[in-house]
């Protein structure tokens, strides 16, 4: 369940690091120098030897809590069905959707080390949004080609969506969502996201 949201989770360290007030409203080439600037904060710190795995996850969740757009994300994926959950259903999922994607991501990310990146491009795709593209190296393995939407007309720069090699984390979560509220309803898709986010283990890479 949810198995391609782990596909994308390499790519995700590259955004990590921001720094309150940092960012500003502005042009895709600032997104660009935003994704840069905080590309070599994650490599930098992601890199450091003898920090215990523990440690490095309670940095990423607090970052990825700040500085991903959970809320929109998650009643994105869930598209129109959205409408029609009670408030407490809406509550209860977006607390469980947001602990699912920090517990996912956090815990994957604490161990990753010895890749490099460089940015590809930036370009306007809407009035509010920019797009990033990099490029991402990996010892002994293939590049990723990895893109960051950046929501840029906010006080803050927010990350609304992850695209790696053409599949966008929005998306395929949105169709693994429905297929799970079109089997078993809201309330599945809310009991499917609790025993997910209770079992998600450690990982060191």
């Amino acid at each position: 369940m949810f198995g391609r949201l782990g596909t994308l989770v390499l790519a995700t360290f590259l955004l990590l690091f921001i720094t309150p007030g940092m960012a500003q409203a502005g042009s895709p080439e600032e997104a660009g120098k935003f994704v840069d600037s905080l590309g070599q904060r994650a490599f930098k710190v992601l890199g450091q030897q003898g920090v215990p795995l523990d440690q490095k996850e309670a940095q990423v969740r607090a970052l990825l809590a700040e500085n991903f757009d959970l809320k929109l994300i998650g009643r994105y994926v869930v598209g129109q069905t959205w409408r029609t959950m009670g408030e407490e259903q809406q509550e209860t999922y977006l607390t469980l959707f947001e602990e699912y994607v920090l517990r996912s991501y956090s815990r994957r990310l604490g161990g990753y080390s010895g890749q490099e990146f460089k940015i590809a491009g930036a370009k306007a795709v809407t009035a509010e949004d920019a797009m990033v593209s990099t490029t991402i190296m990996r010892p002994g393995a293939p590049p990723i080609e990895a893109s960051w939407r950046v929501r840029t007309n906010t006080p803050q720069f927010k990350i609304v969506d992850v695209i790696v090699s053409g599949v966008s984390m929005v998306v395929t979560q949105r169709s693994e969502f429905g297929a799970v509220i079109q089997r078993q309803g809201v309330d599945g898709l809310i009991e499917t996201l609790r025993l997910q986010a209770s079992k998600i283990p450690a990982q060191a890479n």
